[in-house]
């Protein structure tokens, strides 16, 4: 795994190690979400957490879940068994995307050179679908300070060179 790691002072950008990630679609979220140990909200933006396990929600049906690889067969083994019993879409994206990590008193600014979203709304905890210059994300903010980017893996290169660059500029006053 070729995990790249760059500081920018007042920004540091953290290419974060593979997690399992499944893409979730489903009508019936208190059902699924007892399945896995997790409370589906049905708000837009919300993330539910239990232990390592998190549901983000990112549309009325559909949440982005994500757990350490330790725990794949732990998350998958409840939505198989549920297919036969509900209708739900459960397809496992992990292989596609790639997480980095942004954190750093600047990270706010960082951001807001490439992303629509008024980053200073968004709360602790939540998260979104948005995007970065012209790459689709999801974009959470875990600490007033710190914020995740999940991007597909083929824009991966796209995305840290613009990162590079905004953070560079940051760090001269730019």
């Amino acid at each position: 795994m070729n995990v790249m790691t760059a500081s920018f002072v007042p920004v540091t950008i953290t290419e974060l190690p593979p997690t399992t990630r499944i893409s979730l679609r489903t009508a019936d979220p208190a059902a699924t979400g007892a399945s896995l140990g997790l409370e589906l909200s049905a708000s837009v933006g919300t993330r539910a957490v239990a232990g390592a396990r998190t549901a983000l929600c990112l549309g009325p049906d559909e949440w982005l879940l994500e757990a350490p690889e330790a725990e794949a067969a732990a998350l998958t083994a409840p939505l198989a068994e549920l297919t036969a019993r509900l209708p739900l879409s459960a397809v496992e994206v992990s292989d596609r995307e790639i997480t980095v990590a942004l954190a750093g008193p600047a990270v706010r600014d960082l951001l807001n050179t490439g992303c629509p979203r008024e980053i200073a709304k968004l709360a602790v905890g939540s998260g979104c679908r948005t995007i970065f210059d012209t790459v689709q994300v999801v974009l959470t903010r875990e600490a007033e300070d710190r914020f995740h980017l999940t991007v597909w893996r083929s824009f991966t290169p796209q995305l840290r060179t613009l990162l590079d660059i905004a953070a560079r500029e940051l760090a001269v006053g730019l």
